[in-house]
């Protein structure tokens, strides 16, 4: 079973996300915040990281960054929605500085298997 750690603040999209993939097969952890996301990491152990880019406390490029630091070879799929103030191109960013793959939300859940079997195989 591949494991999948999700990182999102918005809990909804969290919610919906982990028991989409939870249906599909996957076993999923999830963080509503990148502060935790190392130490969730190191435990967890996951395939594959999905991460939001635009979070209030970590944002998701520092979050990829780090993640690469510590392990350079894990899948990573940037995921967002831009905000007012920065549209779409942060994904392009987070493909630049190591993200694998980069989803612009909303997107259709099939979509994000595709590129975790994808990724994972």
């Amino acid at each position: 079973m591949k494991k999948v750690l999700l990182i999102d603040d918005d809990e909804l999209v969290l919610y919906a996300l982990k028991k989409y993939l939870e249906r599909k097969g996957f076993e999923v952890e999830t963080l509503s915040s990148g502060q935790k996301a190392v130490k969730k990491y190191e435990s967890f152990k996951p395939d594959i990281i999905v991460s939001d880019i635009i979070m209030p406390d970590i944002e998701g490029i520092e979050l990829i960054t780090t993640i690469r630091s510590i392990n350079a070879n894990i899948p990573i799929i940037a995921i967002s929605g831009g905000s007012r103030r920065l549209d779409t191109s942060y994904l392009i960013s987070a493909e630049l500085i190591g993200a694998n793959a980069s989803l612009e939300k909303p997107f259709e859940e099939e979509e994000l298997v595709e590129y975790i079997n994808k990724l994972t195989a």
